[in-house]
């Protein structure tokens, strides 16, 4: 065998061994994107039911502020109403009461 088909293969094996190197390097970092794809949305879906989590314990308790405030509305707007009558009972007369004052009154909003 010549010393050309020598040299010659030994610079093809080379060429190979790089060529395979590079698509072994490009399979690898496929595989991994591949791979931490489904990772990267079980965290932003874990991300967002904490989210949903979090806003339906605060709806929660917005909700429960919000009956307890109309539950002390209901009863000052009721011990108003009976000073008021008692005022007017003694002979009195009761200082109006401001505008949003009578509107609520009137239609209880």
């Amino acid at each position: 065998m010549s010393p050309l088909v020598g040299v010659a293969g030994a610079i093809a094996a080379i060429i190979a061994a790089v060529v395979a190197g590079w698509f072994s390097v490009r399979g690898s970092r496929a595989a991994a994107r591949i791979s931490t794809a489904p990772q990267a949305k079980q965290v932003d879906l874990s991300v967002l039911q904490a989210s949903v989590e979090r806003l339906e314990k605060e709806c929660g308790e917005l909700r429960q502020e919000q009956t307890r405030t109309r539950g002390i509305l209901w009863s000052v707007s009721r011990w108003a109403l009976r000073l008021r009558d008692q005022v007017v009972a003694l002979n009195g007369a009761p200082e109006p009461p401001p505008q949003d004052v009578e509107e609520f009154y009137r239609t209880g909003v």
